[in-house]
């Protein structure tokens, strides 16, 4: 489908350089430029948001699709859909979850054939570091990955194994002359053995029992390593979901040193909080686990002062017999949170209510993830050339969650009644309005993306 020529109207635009009332002149599916609020139409078809926010689409770094092999889990229509409807208009998805993992030419090649014609927003794929597989590095990132991820504790699944520190000896430097990103999942395997294991009196029910099994000296001392062979090897390295603040004296002092590392949060980290979690309420359950307030309000102030760079949703879903809430025992159940629909109103909630405005939000969830992925010279902001990838969205509108109309696969989510601020209204990929208050295009809209390549 051809995109139409628009203009989009708002007194709230969110631009490089700030929010201010502005006119977004779109030409095929590029932005062609930004102009005055009352910039004539010329021929455009005039979309007039009033005082909604006009915002850059999402570009979220961190979802689990799941398919091929475990599209019973999630799958690229229901993500897809699942994005649109959140103002996501470009996910990175990660090499794990499916079968195959993409962690070789003809794994990726496998889900790039699952996602063909399914998806509603546009899709890139990171590759995966496993041990053994340095030689397939090179031929993915050639192939068309964004860049790779690995776990330095076990991902859960038999599929991606976790690497120890002579793997990523072995990885890094190719990584490093690629100028390849390498994403960690940062809990250091030996403080976790280390953990004396729940006796008989510990009620495996209890979130407490459960959060101290995975102890935030994991993170740690993950991230220390991570600093040290990110200095050795020059290779990018980005922490994900960082969910203790015991880390960031060292991930701040590496930056300030020049180190190309960056660290992301997730929602459910910046809203959640341990004292406020049910023993049982296993929906919760996610790796690392969400502890204390402490922890939630550091990690704010580390995302408002920058030594946090971005927000990413960390979608990961399961069917529900897998999260296992009528026995409600955390380490039976599997780790992983659904959120992907709901990134935008649960960050817009807590920033707002700390002073910060939707260009916070626009830099920590548009412009920095695509960076991080190296997309920026064509998602991530508005401005002439960009992809018009958009979202409008209401600040000021409150909604409470219903886990059943929500469009990921599965309606389990840790954030069924809450209630929150930001609702989205319409959402754009490459000029086409995907979703419009709860309607969806007839066609799906997105594609597959490589690097350097369409």
């Amino acid at each position: 489908m051809s995109a139409p020529s628009l203009l989009l109207r708002s007194t709230r635009t969110v631009l490089p350089d700030g929010v201010r009332a502005a006119a977004v002149r779109v030409l095929g599916e590029r932005i062609a430029s930004v102009e005055a609020w009352d910039a004539p139409a010329n021929g455009a078809e005039v979309v007039d948001a009033g005082d909604a926010v006009l915002m850059p689409g999402l570009v979220d770094t961190h979802v689990h699709a799941n398919e091929p092999g475990r599209t019973e889990w999630e799958g690229f229509a229901t993500a897809t859909r699942a994005a649109a409807a959140g103002g996501v208009t470009t996910f990175v998805e990660m090499p794990l979850n499916s079968i195959p993992a993409t962690t070789s030419v003809d794994g990726l090649r496998q889900k790039l054939d699952a996602a063909q014609g399914r998806c509603s927003v546009d899709v890139g794929f990171w590759g995966g570091v496993v041990p053994g597989n340095a030689d397939d590095l090179r031929p993915l990132w050639e192939a068309g990955v964004f860049g790779f991820k690995c776990f330095l504790s076990p991902s859960g699944v038999d599929e991606f194994g976790n690497v120890g520190e002579a793997d990523l000896r072995a990885a890094m430097p190719i990584l490093a002359d690629l100028g390849a990103p390498l994403l960690v999942h940062a809990e250091w395997p030996a403080v976790l053995d280390a953990v004396p294991p729940p006796s008989a009196h510990d009620d495996p029910r209890r979130y407490v029992t459960y959060l101290r099994s995975r102890p935030a000296e994991a993170e740690t001392e993950a991230i220390r390593v991570m600093i040290a062979l990110c200095r050795e090897f020059g290779t990018r390295v980005h922490i994900v979901h960082l969910a203790t603040e015991q880390a960031l004296p060292l991930l701040r002092a590496a930056r300030a040193e020049g180190l190309p590392i960056t660290a992301e949060s997730c929602p459910h980290y910046l809203h959640f909080a341990a004292e406020r979690i049910p023993d049982g309420a296993t929906e919760y359950k996610c790796a690392p686990p969400i502890r204390g307030e402490r922890t939630r309000a550091a990690l704010w102030e580390a995302l408002l002062a920058g030594d946090v760079q971005m927000v990413a949703s960390d979608h990961s879903p399961c069917p529900p017999a897998m999260k296992g809430m009528a026995a409600g025992d955390w380490f039976a159940a599997w780790g992983g949170i659904t959120s992907l629909q709901l990134g935008l109103p649960v960050t817009w909630t807590e920033a707002r209510a700390r002073g910060a405005g939707p260009e916070r939000l626009a830099e920590w969830m548009s412009a920095a993830p695509a960076r991080l992925a190296g997309l920026d010279d064509r998602k991530g902001a508005i401005a002439p050339g960009r992809d018009a990838d958009l979202v409008v969205w209401e600040p000021d509108a409150a909604f409470t969650v219903d886990a059943e109309v929500l469009q990921h696969r599965h309606p389990v989510t840790p954030y069924a009644g809450g209630v929150f601020c930001g609702v989205v209204r319409s959402t754009y990929v490459r000029g086409q309005r995907v979703y419009h208050d709860g309607r969806f295009a007839d066609e799906p809209a997105g594609r597959t993306l490589l690097r350097d390549r369409g």
